[in-house]
């Protein structure tokens, strides 16, 4: 009998973990998943827990920084998980099995983050560094005007990206159009492979609070329609630009907000296609169901509530606030992860001298 996850995988979706915690990456590999992502949020969790404080020890006993190591484990943990995926990425000839790693997010601190022609080059340079000699690791940049204006020359250095924090179609065609140009300055595209990760529950979060005026039947859709609209658009793009890798939509925010909504609601919205990255108890949710999937990411609500979205619906607006938002929730938690290194490290310490 076919699980909940099997069917979701078998009609086309790929399971990627919003985690990389090593223990959910093994149990998620073997219920199908065949990539994770990472983000400070995800490493300050896993060093919360205990598991890791040797390897701590050992990076503070060598003199590190509280920023060196935290850089230094973010390195180990996705490293770690690189390496249960790297079959999949051998099986796919590189169209799979990839672990994200996250580019310095206090690069777009509000309160202390350098000027954007200096973030470029600080994205290029990190970019070629945490990438090299990395088969199965991708490069998450932000798709915030300094993240959009490196695009180019990473794909051009040879950098697999996925470009996150994309949630209208302009912030899309901006990136795609980037990463394109980038491609076409490599000596082949036989290892060229992009994602871009759309972002869906903040949406519907945004239009609850902002366009409070939509109907019942609409009001909860946004998200989907949106992402299901820069999908098709993404589809067509590529069919008319071939490569040998495919290049992809990663459907992200898939975990439900409101408690009355089905775990499963944003994950049924986009079965079929390209890559959900979904937070383990959602995974954990979806196969307690016991719905069989079947492709839907093609299929949009009727003519009526698009009418209704593209009347109501501000976009700049959505983007503006909705960034303002990422960009904040991007930069807090480096910050928080470096606290709790500098907390480590008087416990450590202090266990050390007892």
């Amino acid at each position: 009998m076919t699980s909940s996850l099997q069917s979701l995988i078998a009609c086309g979706t790929k399971l990627w973990l919003d985690s990389i915690d090593p223990e959910l990456v093994r149990t998620n590999r073997e219920l199908g998943a065949t990539g994770a992502t990472s983000n400070p949020v995800i490493i300050s969790d896993l060093l919360k827990t205990g598991r890791f404080d040797d390897q701590l020890n050992n990076l503070l006993q060598e003199g590190f920084s509280d920023s060196e190591i935290a850089w230094q484990m973010t390195d180990r943990l996705v490293q770690d998980a690189q390496d249960i995926f790297l079959p999949v990425w051998h099986q796919t000839r590189g169209n799979d099995g990839y672990v994200s790693f996250e580019l310095d997010p206090l690069l777009e601190d509000p309160e202390s983050g350098p000027s954007i022609a200096e973030r470029v080059q600080d994205y290029i340079r990190l970019g070629r560094k945490w990438s090299a000699g990395h088969d199965n690791r991708m490069i998450k940049v932000p798709a915030t005007p300094a993240g959009l204006e490196c695009l180019e020359q990473l794909v051009a250095d040879g950098v697999t990206l996925n470009v996150t924090l994309i949630f209208t179609s302009r912030q899309y065609r901006a990136a795609r159009d980037a990463v394109w140009r980038g491609a076409q300055r490599r000596d082949n595209l036989k290892q060229f492979k992009s994602v871009y990760s759309i972002f869906v529950s903040r949406v519907d979060v945004y239009t609850e609070q902002h366009v409070s005026q939509l109907s019942a039947e609409t009001q909860g859709l946004v998200g989907i329609v949106n992402a299901k609209q820069i999908w098709a658009e993404n589809q067509s793009f590529w069919s008319t630009h071939p490569t040998p890798l495919d290049q992809e939509m990663i459907f992200a925010s898939t975990g439900t907000k409101k408690p009355e909504d089905a775990p499963t609601k944003y994950v049924a919205a986009f079965a079929g296609s390209d890559i959900e990255t979904n937070p383990p108890a959602t995974n954990t949710a979806v196969e307690a169901s016991g719905i069989t999937f079947a492709r839907s990411v093609n299929q949009l609500p009727p003519q009526t509530i698009l009418d209704e979205i593209g009347r109501e619906v501000d976009y700049a607006h959505l983007e503006q606030v909705l960034m303002d938002e990422g960009i904040n929730k991007f930069a807090e938690p480096q910050k928080a992860l470096l606290a709790l290194i500098a907390q480590k490290r008087s416990q450590l310490t202090s266990t050390d001298g007892s």
